[in-house]
């Protein structure tokens, strides 16, 4: 007995919905993304080969460049305006609740804390204008340490308090930076006894030794 053959009908599947779907996703993510500030300091890094991602939460980077000028961020806004309360009450300098939210949205800085206010009411673009910020004062005066200092054990504080976690650090030097203006940031920092730190350096593409 002859087997009967059933006819196969094509399949055809309506993508219409499916476009939609994707291009209201992508709507979606170009309206709720944000750009990318440009950084108050902007350095060349060295290079290197090794391939250890430094990790973006609980991190603080201190970007040392321009002639031993020296930045300071830490990574999410709720631990940088806990950090800028902390420096409130240390320095006896007040702060607004519109202040503090403006500070939370800046990653990085480096200004003397008397001329914070100023830099904190400008728009990202006057704020990050080259030769603006000279750079947070790294000397210690008299038998206060420096401000550097000051800022690191209050990133410190305000990571643990906010996130419960330890603050990692990481150096962003430029290349041609001399070593003294970095081997005083790593005297601050071991005077805290942070001795583990990250160094932070762009890939080397070619082969090493070449």
């Amino acid at each position: 007995m002859p087997k009967i053959k059933v006819k196969r009908a094509s399949t055809t599947i309506d993508m219409t919905a499916m476009c939609d779907v994707s291009f209201l996703l992508l709507t979606f993510f170009i309206l709720t993304a944000t750009a990318r500030q440009p950084e108050p300091l902007p350095v060349d890094t060295p290079a290197s080969t090794v391939q250890i991602k430094v990790p973006d939460a609980n991190l603080g980077t201190i970007t040392v460049g321009g002639d031993g000028k020296v930045f300071f961020g830490v990574a999410g806004p709720n631990i940088r305006m806990r950090m800028l309360e902390r420096m409130s009450e240390k320095y006896s300098v007040g702060f607004s609740q519109k202040e503090k939210e403006r500070f939370s949205l800046m990653e990085g800085f480096g200004v003397p804390f008397k001329n914070l206010k100023q830099i904190i009411a400008m728009d990202n673009a006057e704020r990050n204008r080259a030769g603006l910020q000279p750079g947070i004062p790294t000397d210690s005066v008299g038998n206060s340490p420096s401000e550097l200092h000051e800022w690191i054990i209050a990133a410190r504080y305000a990571t643990k308090e906010t996130n419960n976690a330890e603050m990692r650090v990481a150096i962003k030097g430029d290349a041609k930076e001399q070593y003294p203006a970095i081997k005083k940031v790593i005297d601050i920092l071991q005077g805290q006894k942070i001795n583990k730190f990250s160094l932070v350096t762009n890939l080397r593409t070619e082969d090493y030794g070449k």
